[in-house]
């Protein structure tokens, strides 16, 4: 058996679990794990947000998508780009921007909507953003049986947001002679 001594501090812990896990973590999941009240556990981790800045230190943490984990500083990010990639870069191309924007916008979304908004056949790009994970079955339209598919945790975490209320609203962007249909989503 350990001693009481031998065990971490709270503040260890947290970290310690931060460091292994690929996925935001929920409070409610880290308060049980170290066995401590929620209250205390988020105290915790956002003084350890705060003193990460304010040293200026090559991470951060940070509270997306539902949970707590590490990420890279936004100024460290080209030196990180160049080391994961090396010289190769995986971005979206202008076709599956379009399409996970339709989806994020509309979800659930058909793959038929999909391609009726964007006017060309999106089929192929649907499938390339479920393979890297930024989208996802939502299952089934239950007048069409059509597959529904929404975007996923993963999609809010590369995007750095809490949730989908976090999207920037479109209304400004759009031209003023829409359909009725998409004026209902401008508000």
């Amino acid at each position: 058996m350990i001693d009481d001594e031998e065990q971490p501090g709270l503040r260890a812990s947290l970290e310690a679990i931060l460091l292994v896990v690929d996925e935001p973590v929920p409070e409610v999941v880290l308060a049980q794990v170290v066995e401590r009240p929620r209250g205390e556990v988020v105290a915790t981790l956002r003084d350890l947000a705060a003193e990460y800045t304010e040293q200026g230190r090559g991470f951060d943490l940070r509270e997306i998508a539902g949970g707590w984990r590490f990420y890279t500083r936004d100024v460290c990010a080209p030196v990180v780009e160049r080391f994961v990639t090396d010289g190769q870069q995986a971005r979206l191309t202008q076709a599956a921007l379009e399409t996970l924007a339709v989806v994020a916008y509309r979800q659930p979304v058909s793959r038929a909507r999909v391609s009726a908004i964007r006017g060309v056949n999106s089929d192929g790009v649907i499938r390339t953003l479920t393979l890297r994970g930024l989208i996802e079955d939502a299952g089934q339209d239950p007048e069409s049986q059509a597959h529904l598919y929404r975007t996923t945790r993963y999609f809010l975490e590369r995007l750095g947001l809490r949730s989908l209320d976090d999207l920037p609203d479109l209304a400004e962007y759009l031209p003023d002679d829409l359909p009725d249909e998409t004026e209902e989503r401008r508000t």
